[in-house]
């Protein structure tokens, strides 16, 4: 049997090499020298992109006929338009470059559905596609059109350039628009808000950034709107005054007009109930987003003169939001609506808004006599006074004080019914009924909005919040400016900035209130040094904090439980002195009481030490820590425990049972100071398991579960990209490629956009071609293309696309993306493309010119080297091209003994009849699944040492 006829026969025509394999290279591969135009191709979800970069730049001019653009430059090229051609973009149905009179012309034909809008941007031409809309919206490219009767105040260009001046201490903000304008002017919360009811783009570019009135300024514009935001500090008086059609807005005092005030009352002419603003010149209503807040607020501009609401109101669903000029209603339902008619806004629901009816005005109740009054400071509480029932009992006071309320005259001073509810809230304060004074207190405030500027309403109010466990809310209540010099205010925000762990801020504020302390009954005096205290310890002051405890310990008539809360804080102080033995026997004592509040903290410290001190190994303080889970909840105590019961399920390896004790509570109470630290302890947890290597000891499925399950810890950005390429190397090094690929892909869908979403979809695609998914490799690619990719990322995604398409079969199409690709890779491919298309004088000289100069070198050829000089020679020989083969002889005898197949490679050099061969000597060396598997055991190797194909960040390093 001659070489020849052995090469044909069913052996030969399978694919050679069980070394072999074209390997993708080490480092990244050359980048073809770009020529004078490169065509990028960029796909969204709404429309299709080409872009034309020139090198020098050209001149484009177009025309289109039907559905065919023809784009022509002012100068020739060779652009490669394969990526457009053998995958077009949605939309695009064929392209072509035509050469015409030295010029050059790119054709592209368009579905039957599709409509395109050319234009150039930062000097470089383009084309958008996208889907033809079924009517033309002509009504959006014009600009708004004004109400009828009054001229369009949309200046010409539509643009509005605020000017700026100052004088004195008043800064002034002047808008010229066409016609007079509608504005609204009013304050929410740190910004003051000036809302035109004109559509223009305002142009804030000359502005000064900041100012001595203002820190911070921001335009938007709406479909029926303009706005500006501007950040003031509080109390900024602001007036807005209109001349013609000029708007001047000031900050800061000085020569003011005073704006006429908006009557808002109930409408009797309407059901069902209805409040009515008479607003001279209202133009209409709009919704506007505020940014800092996330929602969105109604607003209704109106023309000059200056009207507007001197304070803010409140109502069940909304609140009147104090202005200088229009106005501005921050909603609490969402069916709320606002109508401007006439010179009238009404505003209401389907229902009907919920209105207090108007107090009967009959004589007080002799009931109300002897009621509870109030302390000398506004924020003191009365224990002895307040919760006094008298000889008819709890009910029957109760009864008389909230009988008072309907039976007071109206009007807000203390004879009328502000004086009766301020009553019954002071009696069911001091009965420790916290939620109860809290509906009462909400209700009077919303009856009487005064009284959101009286001290002891927010005193009140805020002592119930706290009572209730509600401190953010009755942080608010003691910020307000009429508590701000306060001492017995101070106390309570010292209290409450203890309780959210805010130690050095506490310890101001306990000073700021240190002369109202010996004001207050004994139990809350207890309680305000006790929090000195815990504050004294959260900011190492060991001494200062001893000396409270030592003072709240000496108060009277302190119940136990707040006696055995100060011993427990002692305890702990006694431990951060270092005397571990006393705090122990001290947490130990603790924790024998019948209180659970407090003793299963006590347990906890307890345990704590002696695991320390090594009394007790770690399972059993596991054990112990876990049955404290379960026997306190709901505060700071329960996140302290799963806290220390996490760090100690990672001392023994216990990642997955650590990670699910650390997520069970965080989320439910996140409002805690101790959530932040057990939210940081589990996204640590996380980074060392997934990120520093913890995970590592695990076996690669179980690794990959775990992160699964608790794949919303991953965080944004590179840290989160590298754990899961962390994953994916362990995957691919077991053969787990579905789910290396469900890992890569889960990232390309949800949580990286741009360059890095294309570079992690390369990954992807490889790992598709490594599984024998071509389909879904060229998918992975085609899906996120886009024309700001680095050159050196864009030849990799052509030589994983080239690939796949080599894959399906489609070998033409492969070729035309590696045509003009100089690097080894590319080569590799047309050589392999080559092998399977038969043409052997070509497939014999490329594995020959891959092969380059490595004769010259002694020592035993690389597997990937053996393998092309083995296609090399089978080629040649299937080519009759004997001259080649003595060419090969000559130069690579002397590397047969020392392969890894000698046989082999001794029968492909020979180019002779060799007898003592048979077929299945070249069987194992001439199969395609062997040339495969070579292949994918070099990406294994790429992605083991961390630099995967298409990567172009390792690339660039």
């Amino acid at each position: 049997m001659t070489l020849r006829q052995l090469l044909r026969s069913s052996v030969a025509a399978a694919c050679i090499a069980g070394t072999l394999a074209p390997s993708v290279q080490a480092g990244p591969p050359p980048v073809a020298a770009r020529g004078a135009l490169d065509v990028r191709v960029a796909q969204a979800a709404d429309f299709s992109r080409l872009e034309f970069h020139w090198i020098g730049g050209a001149k484009m001019v177009s025309h289109r006929e039907g559905q065919t653009l023809v784009m022509r430059f002012s100068r020739d090229a060779n652009p490669d338009l394969s990526t457009l051609t053998i995958a077009p973009p949605r939309w695009v149905k064929s392209s072509e470059a035509r050469h015409v009179n030295g010029v050059l012309e790119i054709v592209v034909t368009l579905t039957d559905d599709a409509d395109a809008r050319l234009g150039n941007a930062d000097g470089v031409d383009f084309v958008n596609i996208f889907a033809r809309p079924g009517a033309a919206p002509a009504a959006q490219a014009a600009p708004a059109a004004a109400p009828v009767g009054r001229p369009n105040p949309m200046p010409a260009g539509g643009v509005v350039r605020p000017e700026f001046s100052k004088q004195d201490q008043q800064v002034t903000l002047t808008f010229d628009w066409a016609a007079p304008a509608g504005v609204a002017v009013f304050r929410r919360g740190e910004a003051i808000w000036v809302v035109f009811d004109t559509p223009a783009r305002i142009d804030i570019g000359k502005l000064p950034t900041s100012s001595i009135r203002y820190s911070k300024i921001q335009a938007f514009k709406g479909a029926d709107y303009s706005a500006l935001r501007i950040v003031a500090p509080s109390g900024t008086p602001y007036v807005a005054e209109g001349l013609g059609g000029a708007w001047k807005i000031s900050l800061g005092p000085g020569s003011q007009a005073t704006p006429d005030v908006i009557k808002v009352a109930r409408d009797e002419s309407v059901h069902p109930a209805t409040l009515s603003a008479r607003i001279s010149g209202v133009t209409k209503a709009v919704w506007v987003d505020d940014p800092a807040v996330g929602d969105k607020m109604i607003v209704a501009p109106a023309l000059a003169p200056s009207k507007g609401l001197p304070s803010r109101r409140e109502y069940v669903e909304m609140a009147l939001l104090p202005s200088a000029q229009g106005m501005a209603l921050e909603t609490y339902a969402q069916d709320l609506m606002v109508q401007a008619q006439g010179d009238l806004l009404r505003i209401g629901r389907p229902k009907g808004l919920v209105l207090s009816p108007i107090s009967a005005s009959t004589p007080p109740e002799e009931a109300a006599a002897g009621a509870p009054q109030p302390m000398s400071m506004p924020a003191l509480i009365d224990l002895d006074n307040w919760p006094k029932t008298g000889s008819g009992g709890f009910l029957a006071r109760y009864n008389a004080l909230q009988n008072a309320i309907p039976a007071a005259p109206a009007g807000d001073g203390k004879d009328g019914d502000v004086g009766a509810r301020m009553a019954l809230a002071r009696f069911l304060v001091g009965s420790q009924m916290s939620f109860e004074a809290i509906g009462v207190l909400n209700a009077a405030g919303r009856k009487h909005q005064t009284l959101l500027g009286d001290a002891e309403f927010r005193g009140l109010r805020g002592m119930a919040k706290v009572m209730a466990g509600r401190l953010a809310e009755a942080d608010a209540d003691f910020s307000s400016p009429v508590l701000s010099d306060d001492p017995s205010s101070a106390l309570w925000r010292g209290y409450i900035s203890t309780k959210q762990g805010q130690y050095a801020d506490a310890r101001t504020k306990f000073v700021n209130g240190g002369r109202a302390l010996d004001l207050f009954p004994p139990i809350w005096r207890a309680r305000f040094l006790l929090a000195e205290a815990q504050a004294a310890l959260g900011v190492g002051d060991l001494t200062g904090a001893m000396q409270f405890v030592t003072k709240a310990l000496a108060q009277p008539k302190v119940p136990v439980e707040d006696q055995l809360d100060i011993r427990l804080t002692q305890a702990r102080i006694f431990e951060a002195q270092g005397d571990k033995n006393r705090a122990q026997k001290m947490f130990e004592a603790i924790g024998r009481s019948p209180y659970e509040r407090q003793s299963t903290p006590a347990q906890l410290h307890a345990a704590q030490l002696q695991y320390a001190r090594g009394q007790i190994n770690a399972p059993k303080a596991a054990d112990t820590l876990n049955q404290l889970r379960y026997r306190w909840r709901g505060d700071g105590v329960e996140l302290e425990v799963i806290r220390a019961l996490g760090k100690l399920y990672i001392d023994q390896g216990r990642y997955r049972e650590a990670l699910e004790v650390l997520r069970s509570a965080g989320r439910q109470l996140p409002d805690r100071p101790e959530a932040v630290a057990l939210q940081n302890d589990l996204s640590n947890t996380f980074r060392q398991l997934f990120l520093q290597g913890l995970a590592d000891g695990m076996q690669p499925v179980q690794a990959v579960g775990l992160f699964y399950d608790f794949q919303d810890l991953t965080p944004i950005g590179a840290d989160g990209d590298q754990m899961v390429r962390n994953l994916v190397r362990r995957l691919v090094d077991v053969d787990l490629l579905d789910d290396a690929a469900k890992l890569l892909k889960y990232q390309v869908d949800n949580r990286l956009n741009g360059v890095p979403k294309a570079q992690v979809a390369t990954d992807l695609a490889w790992i598709y071609l490594m599984n024998k998914k071509p389909e879904d490799a060229l998918d992975a690619i085609n899906a996120t293309r886009t024309t700001i990719l680095p050159p050196a990322l864009n030849a990799e995604r052509r030589l994983a696309s080239a690939r796949a398409l080599m894959g399906l079969g489609r070998y033409d199409a492969a070729l035309d993306l590696v045509e003009k690709d100089p690097s080894k890779d590319g080569q590799e491919i047309r050589a392999e493309i080559a092998w399977k298309q038969h043409s052997w004088p070509l497939a014999g000289a490329l594995y020959e010119k891959a092969l380059g100069d490595r004769f010259k070198t002694p020592g035993a050829l690389s597997p990937g080297d053996e393998a092309r000089l083995l296609r090399a020679g089978v080629a040649y020989s299937l080519a009759d091209d004997n001259a080649a083969l003595a060419r090969l002889r000559q130069r690579w005898s002397g590397f047969v003994e020392g392969a890894g197949n000698p046989d082999g490679l001794r029968v492909a050099l020979q180019g002779v009849n060799i007898e003592s061969l048979s077929p299945s000597d070249f069987s194992r060396v001439t199969a395609d699944n062997e040339a495969f598997n070579g292949w994918v055991g070099r990406m294994k190797d790429k992605f083991r040492t961390g630099q995967p194909a298409g990567s172009p960040a390792r690339a660039s390093k």
